[in-house]
């Protein structure tokens, strides 16, 4: 909260109370009590919801901002403990979905062994994050690179791309390393709906591409093998970068074959190995702002870095752009969609229904291009 912000709400309130009756004032203070129990409350259910593998703080040892009036700290207080019951809540659906479909075993394949590789651990702020594209990633790599030293000057100035930097500070550990590390460390990720991802990840590395670039090359590439040729001119139609019905038919042609998938649109079950690493935090888009402000105050971390979102306007895909998109396949391709990133679905609690109905009804088969 602003200092502006903070001021005018303290003003109103000493305004308010000048103008408060005797009954107005009984009013007031069973508020107050109303609002401390509910605070008990949610605590006592944090509490009885809190698994024994989390090494998060309870809500009540949160940093306290001695700006805050008694109200202020109150209501961040019962925000702090939904919040955490959130979590709570998260971590065990996560550890029940992954039993039923039996991730959480060990394992030679990509799946049942943790992929180290793309964790980036702050052993100084005991904070580790697994990096999903397309997630929140420019914000956190921002955060991140703050974490390791790098002034915000520094980082606005340089023309060097920010995961490259972070690696400078955070190398790669084996995953006998990464489980040490886990010990004393809160750990998290940010996850969002699979195919709002996916969208998100297509407008802007394909759609969006700059010219000669490795995601340009990708889209020529795309459209020479999945776009129709016109008859009558033996040529190939339309923008540059290929359309999400090619790119979709491309890509799911890349998956039945085996393929490695780029970064942007591997599915976070492959990437982070949910159900091999334990988690502390998982936070999602739907929550952002909230989940955001309790890991960095968990962690201790908000004279660095502040529960900002950059990039949000071409983060989120509002109703009218996803139906733009999804449109353009047929039902069927949405469900093989949903096959492919199945596992993100499951392990996260999220639906592919409300997408499935934007397809079109035509039965369509897919044919994939050497």
């Amino acid at each position: 909260m602003s200092a502006e912000v903070r001021y005018e709400y303290r003003r109103k309130n000493v305004l308010l109370r000048e103008k408060m009756t005797p009954r107005r004032h009984v009013f007031a203070g069973i508020r107050r009590t109303i609002l401390a129990a509910g605070i008990l409350a949610l605590l006592v259910l944090a509490l009885l919801n809190q698994d024994g593998g989390s090494t998060t703080h309870q809500a009540v040892l949160l940093e306290e901002d001695t700006n805050l009036t008694p109200e202020e700290r109150m209501l961040e207080q019962v925000t702090a403990a939904e919040t955490e019951l959130r979590l709570n809540m998260r971590r065990k659906f996560l550890a029940e979905k992954c039993a039923e479909e039996r991730l959480d075993r060990p394992g030679n394949d990509s799946l049942h062994r943790p992929n180290a590789w793309e964790f980036l651990v702050n052993k100084e702020y005991h904070l580790i994050w697994c990096n999903v594209f397309k997630a929140a990633s420019t914000s956190w790599m921002y955060n991140f690179n703050l974490l390791a030293g790098y002034s915000p000057q520094f980082l606005k100035a340089s023309k060097a791309v920010p995961v490259s930097l972070a690696r400078q500070k955070y190398p790669r550990h084996t995953a006998e390393e990464l489980a040490k590390f886990l010990n004393d460390s809160i750990s998290f990720l940010i996850v969002r709906h699979p195919f709002e991802r996916l969208l998100s990840a297509y407008r802007d590395k394909l759609e969006h591409s700059l010219p000669h670039t490795f995601h340009s090359n990708l889209g020529a590439q795309i459209v020479w093998h999945y776009r129709s040729r016109d008859p009558k001119t033996n040529g190939r139609h339309g923008p540059r970068y290929p359309l999400f019905e090619e790119f979709v038919r491309w890509l799911l042609c890349q998956w039945k074959a085996g393929n490695d998938l780029d970064m942007h649109w591997t599915p976070v079950v492959t990437f982070c190995t949910p159900c091999q690493v334990r988690f502390d935090v998982i936070a999602k888009f739907e929550t952002l702002h909230e989940d955001q402000d309790f890991l960095i105050k968990q962690a201790h971390v908000g004279h660095i870095i502040k529960p900002e979102w950059k990039n949000p306007t071409r983060g989120v895909q509002t109703k009218d752009v996803i139906k733009k998109y999804f449109a353009q396949l047929s039902k069927t391709q949405i469900k093989d969609l949903y096959e492919m990133f199945r596992y993100d679905f499951v392990l996260f609690d999220y639906s592919p229904e409300e997408y499935i109905a934007l397809g079109r009804d035509e039965l369509t088969t897919l044919t994939c291009k050497k």
